[in-house]
């Protein structure tokens, strides 16, 4: 499940790597809608469909299933979803492929036989450690991602944010597709802290990330709180010496309006040139808890249901309620 929602949100987010996948890089991405439709019958559901828009409605339907395992039962599971959904959606267009993406040969499953007359003409499998290597392709190299570990994936996880700054022009896909490998990494190697994270894919590069930006507002917050209450203690002194000479509740509404326009001053020039300097040493008081929960906020933020970020991160589901 883990890893059906990394390719679930994979090709949500960049459909046209999906397209890369199948060799078919030329494929205009926008004509198709990626989903993850449920068959009403026994509760079925295909991890994803690339279905052709309205006007491209002669275009062929994609019906995509992640298969990280072995199942003696998967074919037949696959083609009985397939099949209901014709049955259920009536979709117009009279081509179809069933896509099975394997990490490897090892862990695919064996076709009966009776799906012979089938699988030549509507079934491709795609095998991710036969991929290119190392990946030219930037779609390409973020799918191999997923499948890599130790060394090799850290060394991949940079590759890839040095290719993403240098191919990307537009700056919203670049921060997003930024983002996204930073999500894979932290699914990849939940122990590492955000200080390693950091050290990894470079510090310039993760300030453009998420991550970075939700630690510097939680940090920017902690550092107007610890100012509020230095000058709440200075002033708390001065009304002590001038309370005996002048009425109460005079000295409070002065030193009031006194602390808002000092916090206000404070913010603007001290605030904004130093919560940088400040982060750094903030992070490293970073746990592993703090990470994970960063993730399943993030992955929730993302539509994820609380089930499917509990199995992502590897807690169970009654402590991640707790935890948030």
């Amino acid at each position: 499940m883990k890893t059906d929602v990394i390719f679930y949100e994979i090709f949500r987010e960049f459909p046209s790597i999906f397209f890369e996948l199948l060799g078919q890089p030329e494929t205009n991405a926008n004509a198709y809608e990626f989903s993850s439709p449920e068959i009403k019958q026994l509760s079925f559901r295909l991890d994803g469909v690339f279905s052709p828009l309205a006007d491209n409605s002669t275009e062929p339907r994609y019906f995509v299933e992640v298969q990280f395992y072995k199942d003696k039962n998967f074919y037949d599971r696959l083609f009985a979803s397939i099949f209901l959904y014709f049955h259920q959606y009536q979709p117009t267009c009279p081509e179809w492929y069933a896509i099975v993406i394997y990490p490897s040969r090892r862990h695919s499953s064996t076709l009966p036989s009776r799906y012979n007359g089938i699988a030549p003409r509507h079934l491709r499998e795609i095998y991710l450690d036969e991929l290119e290597s190392p990946p030219q392709s930037l779609g390409i190299g973020i799918v191999k991602l997923v499948i890599e570990s130790g060394k090799p994936a850290k060394e991949l996880a940079q590759q890839l944010v040095v290719q993403t700054k240098q191919e990307l022009t537009d700056t919203v896909i670049r921060e997003k597709v930024l983002q996204f490998i930073e999500t894979i990494v932290l699914y990849k190697f939940p122990s590492l802290t955000p200080k390693e994270i950091e050290a990894m894919l470079s510090v310039s590069l993760l300030k453009g990330t998420r991550v970075y930006q939700e630690i510097k507002a939680e940090v920017k917050e902690e550092i107007e709180e610890e100012i509020r209450k230095s000058f709440t203690k200075e002033v708390k002194e001065q009304v002590e010496q001038k309370v005996k000479e002048q009425v109460r509740e005079e000295i409070k509404q002065e030193v009031r309006e006194q602390v808002k326009e000092q916090v206000r001053e404070e913010i603007k020039q001290e605030v904004k040139e130093q919560v940088r300097e400040e982060i750094k040493q903030e992070i490293k008081q970073e746990t592993t808890l703090n990470t994970q929960l960063e993730l399943a906020l993030r992955l929730l933020e993302k539509g994820l249901s609380i089930q499917e970020v509990a199995e992502l991160i590897e807690w169970d589901e009654e402590t991640l309620r707790n935890q948030l």
